[in-house]
């Protein structure tokens, strides 16, 4: 008789599959709410420029095979993965739904974001929560909460930085500042003691270790438009600083984002590439790891670690 799987169900934001679904997409994202037309067409001229689509789906697919396909090899037991998006097709509900099928032994949720925040990877456990209510659900369920700070996962990204800091001048290379950047969330995070901002400046803070004496800043990208204050410092005011301290280069480097999709895309590529021409820097951005070996390497030693957990 087949062995009942494990059932790993991998999460990310999600994005519209297409420019038509773009102003449902935004509905979600806010709740509800309705988006002025002008921002929907806005966002939808973001994903115009940029494929036409988001590239997150398509990613973790990739990502969930690859995983699947090595934690399979390990021969410790039958895992089967998944993918829910928290605001488009397949909503992590569709996803849940789809794997009671198989009939899991338990289920281990796992987020694309190394970095916890109750505003991002609280909100994924809650609708797993809620699709569990709804369904009536009672298998066995654990949370990866946060793997910032994760070796291989450092590396990755420390090896990125290296391999794109070739794109300078011999002779500058060891000046050029990069500049980490994670998305913004609401200022008051910090009040509520989230973990978030030291999680994302721990990643950071790893890579440094590594890095040795290249110079490092911090800042936040993509606030959103709501009125409230966001957390700072933001990229845009960075670049300025540098462009005022006399840099001519800088390398951006996305640590909190695993995934290509419009806040790299678009928000760096494009508009921060934009706005550093204007201030006579030379940007680049080091890629993402997407579905790259090394994270298929990093979720596999993030799920290894938190079976071995489980178990003690």
């Amino acid at each position: 008789m087949a062995k009942h799987p494990v059932a790993i169900l991998l999460m990310a934001m999600g994005g519209p599959d297409c420019l038509e679904n773009v102003a449902p997409y935004l509905l979600d994202v806010r709740g509800g709410r309705p988006t002025s037309p002008e921002l929907v067409e806005e966002i939808r001229e973001r994903y115009r420029v940029t494929g036409g689509k988001s590239p997150v789906l398509d990613v973790t697919r990739e990502v969930a095979r690859a995983l699947e396909q090595r934690l399979n090899m390990s021969g410790h037991a039958h895992y089967r993965c998944y993918v829910g998006l928290r605001h488009w097709h397949p909503f992590i509900k569709e996803t849940y739904t789809e794997l009671l099928d198989a009939l899991p032994e338990r289920i281990i949720g796992l987020c694309m974001a190394p970095q916890y925040s109750s505003l991002s990877i609280g909100a994924y456990r809650k609708k797993v929560e809620e699709a569990r209510a709804e369904l009536a659900d009672e298998t066995p369920i654990s949370f990866v909460k946060s793997w910032h700070r994760h070796p291989l996962l450092i590396a990755a990204i420390v090896d990125n930085i290296r391999r794109t800091l070739e794109r300078f001048p011999a002779e500058v290379r060891g000046q050029v500042p990069v500049l980490f950047t994670a998305h913004s969330l609401p200022e008051r995070v910090v009040a509520m003691k989230d973990p978030y901002p030291e999680e994302v400046k721990g990643t950071a803070q790893a890579v440094c270790e590594q890095l040795g004496a290249q110079p490092t800043r911090f800042a936040y990208q993509s606030q959103g438009r709501s009125g409230e204050k966001w957390l700072g410092p933001s990229v845009e005011e960075t670049l300025a600083e540098l462009a005022q301290e006399g840099h001519r280069q800088v390398l951006v480097a996305p640590i909190g984002f695993i995934c290509d999709h419009v806040e790299t895309l678009f928000d760096i590529d494009i508009e921060l590439t934009q706005l550093a021409r204007t201030k006579g820097l030379q940007l680049e951005r080091i890629p993402m790891l997407n579905a790259s070996a090394p994270l298929i390497d990093t979720l596999m030693s993030v799920v290894e670690a938190h079976e071995s957990s489980l178990v003690h």
